[in-house]
């Protein structure tokens, strides 16, 4: 049986992370260090009402950038106005944690948002009070999984980076040294 090698952002967590947090924020213990819980890629797809096949195409694409396979999201409540009824696929989500979490952030802030362009970081206003960070990402041909030329339609995501962080100067403080490009 292969041994698994532990992916590249988490050795950094152990080696670089664990360490500066402790020295500026002067925790006791290292399990008091905030940690990544998960993250949650979620895609609304609103012209499935019309075409599911539209549905189909947008689990293949978050399947082939997560390396797991989405959940369907269907409608909780009927909505007149937007022609929806209650139960009607309207987006999907996946929620990544542990090995597959970690290559996944790892390729969004190493190769992904780099391709953006005139990309110059991501907003330091995107944390909520709990130590969440959420980041809205406009199309999906920016990870390098994707063909560009299979791409039906341009089709934009949530993702939600869960911590253990208390608060927004420690979570703030996490993501900077792993290495997300936020602006300062």
């Amino acid at each position: 049986m292969e041994k698994r090698k532990t992916p590249r952002l988490k050795e950094k967590y152990f080696n670089e992370v664990v360490p500066a947090m402790i020295k500026d924020f002067g925790y006791k213990n290292r399990m008091q260090v905030p940690r990544l819980v998960k993250a949650v890629v979620n895609m609304g797809v609103g012209e499935a009402i019309t075409d599911i096949k539209i549905m189909d195409k947008a689990q293949d694409e978050l399947a082939v950038i997560t390396g797991q396979r989405p959940v369907l999201c269907r409608a909780k409540k009927a909505i007149s106005n937007f022609k929806i009824r209650i139960g009607q696929p309207i987006g999907c989500k996946v929620t990544l944690r542990q090995n597959i979490m970690y290559e996944f952030l790892d390729r969004l802030m190493n190769v992904a948002l780099p391709r953006i362009r005139d990309f110059r970081g991501v907003s330091n206003k995107a944390f909520d009070g709990n130590g969440n960070y959420n980041l809205g990402i406009k199309e999906q041909a920016i990870f390098p999984e994707i063909e560009y030329d299979r791409i039906a339609r341009a089709q934009g995501m949530n993702i939600t980076i869960v911590t253990t962080a208390k608060t927004k100067e420690e979570s703030w403080a996490l993501l900077k040294l792993l290495g997300m490009p936020l602006q300062e």
